[in-house]
């Protein structure tokens, strides 16, 4: 089955300031998806009338970060902040709901200013754990997967607690809940680990959303760069993923200039622009 993709609003489409214009480009793109970080700044009714006018569904959004100007990126695994996460999270419920949105990236935060990661790590991981139990409870209640993403602490976030898919694993495994998933993003994945064949092999089972980037410059996926995505596109279709595979990357240039690289894969698979097969028409 061929895949099908999701254009991060966060990062497409820069060159318009709102996030309605670029849900519609991105539908004039061809994406049947979109996905972005936390939406401040933008009405969900605004969303979602958009994304009706376009017929694109939002596949995921995330957690809000907290406050950015003291330095945090999420708070599920913050100790002190659970009031505010429980906060934060509500809000996203409200907003995921209005705009038809099932999944949520629950944000788990950066280790604290002048703290030492190795000294708080178990705190870190009980409050994450506290937070995710209570996360699974309340989206249980609105038909949602919660989603986990490790972001690479060599390169682009230093002080981000959740860093490889298998610290993900093992946490997703203490809290153990159905409705909590792991969102792999390739790009921080070979940055932390590489083995990107066996680790989709061996994660593929807790996996609820797939994200994609070249490395090192989080390009387009064909621009040069470590990734191989014509096998990496194969190996999923043979592992029978069924999600969006979200595109989270900075374009080179002119965003639709840049969709080469899934123009093609369409044409390989038989498929017309927007990803809908010849034979259906």
């Amino acid at each position: 089955m061929a895949l099908r993709f999701s254009a991060n609003l966060s990062w497409l489409f820069p060159e318009l300031p709102a996030l309605p214009a670029r849900l519609e480009a991105a539908a004039a793109a061809g994406f049947g998806a979109v996905e972005a970080a936390w939406p401040a700044g933008c009405p969900a009714q605004e969303l979602r009338a958009a994304a009706e006018r376009a017929r694109v569904r939002i596949a995921l959004l995330n957690t809000p970060p907290g406050d950015q100007e003291a330095g945090e990126l999420g708070l599920a695994a913050v100790p002190g902040r659970q009031a505010a996460f429980r906060q934060g999270l509500e809000a996203a419920v409200h907003y995921a709901r209005a705009v038809g949105c099932p999944r949520i990236h629950v944000m788990a935060g950066r280790v604290p200013l002048g703290t030492d990661r190795a000294a708080v790590a178990g705190e870190m991981e009980t409050t994450f754990i506290e937070n995710l139990r209570y996360t699974a409870d309340l989206l249980s209640q609105e038909d949602m997967i919660g989603l986990l993403e490790p972001i690479n602490n060599r390169i682009t976030d230093p002080r981000y607690y959740l860093n490889t898919p298998h610290q993900a694993a093992a946490i997703l495994e203490k809290v153990g809940r159905p409705n909590l998933k792991l969102q792999l993003d390739l790009f921080h994945c070979q940055i932390m680990d590489g083995n990107l064949s066996r680790n989709l092999e061996t994660y593929f089972p807790l996996i609820g959303h797939i994200q994609i980037a070249q490395v090192p410059g989080r390009h387009e996926p064909d621009s040069p760069g470590e990734l191989n995505f014509p096998y990496i596109f194969e190996l999923l279709e043979s592992l029978g993923y069924a999600g969006y595979v979200g595109c989270e990357y900075a374009p080179k240039g002119d965003t639709l200039e840049g969709l080469g690289w899934l123009r093609s894969y369409w044409e390989s698979r038989g498929l017309q622009h927007g990803g809908t097969s010849m034979a259906a028409k």
